[in-house]
Parts: C-alpha cells; structure tokens; sequence
C-alpha cells in the first residue's frame, strides 16, 4: 500500500479513537507530507473540520505553486467542501482511499482538470462501514443529512 495512504489511515483511527469520525487525510509535496489532518467535528464542535480542511489547516500557510504540485490523500471521496478547498488551491491530484460510503464530487472536479485517483482500499471502507452501522445520526449530519 502507499505510505501516504497509510498515513492517511493513520489519521483516520487516530480520529475515531478520539471519538470522532474515522476520516483521514494527509498533503504531500515533493514526497514528503506536509500536513495532516482527521475529522474533528465532534472532537472540537466545529461545523467545517473535515479531515481535509483539518489537514490543510495543519500544513499553515503554504505558498500558491507549492500547492500546484501537492496531492491530497484522503480515505473517503472528498465532499464539496473539501473538494472546493483544494480547487481553491490549485491542487492537481487526490488520492482517494474509498468512494463506497460516500462519493463527493469527483466528476466536477475532474472537469476542474484535477486527476482523482480511486484506490478502493479495504480497509478504508472497513472503517467507514463500521462507523456508519454504528453511528448512523452522527454520520448523516456530517455529510448534511
């Protein structure tokens, strides 16, 4: 498996071990990761810290042609939020680690010239169909249900 993803599992059960949902994602430039982030919604009561936007947050401020040459590593389709961040960004490629569960706009952002990449990883899937059995009302209201 690439290490980038797994470092983007990491994060996801670093999240769910805080009792949080298990989403994970980490930035990488020039082969080295230069943040990484997991949904911390529950965690800190906040309305907009995916595991994108919590590793993006993390990265601080980085300039606009490093972002051009960074790829998002996320264990779950970014939703629109997410997506729209790394639009934002001049972000050329994402990584995803399963879109199962959960399928953001992948087909947009494709049309934005990104290259989003679908691993369909087991264990990605795992984590999020145990949390969304067990978790069903936490679930929707993260993805706005």
């Amino acid at each position: 498996m690439n290490k980038f993803l797994e470092a983007a599992i990491e994060e996801a059960k670093k999240g769910m071990a805080e009792g949080g949902i298990p989403i994970g994602s980490v930035l990488v430039i020039d082969g080295k990761i230069v943040g990484r982030g997991h949904n911390q919604r529950v965690q800190k009561g906040s309305s907009v810290l995916h595991a994108e936007m919590d590793c993006l947050e993390n990265a601080g401020r980085i300039k606009a042609g490093d972002y051009r040459k960074a790829t998002l590593y996320s264990t779950l389709s970014p939703c629109d939020m997410c997506s729209g961040a790394a639009l934002l960004y001049g972000v050329p490629k994402i990584v995803v680690g399963e879109n199962r569960t959960f399928k953001g706009p992948e087909d947009y952002v494709r049309s934005r010239g990104v290259e989003v990449v679908v691993v369909d990883n087991q264990e990605c899937c795992q984590l999020m169909d145990t949390f969304i059995k067990n978790n069903p009302e936490l679930w929707n209201e993260d993805i706005g249900e």
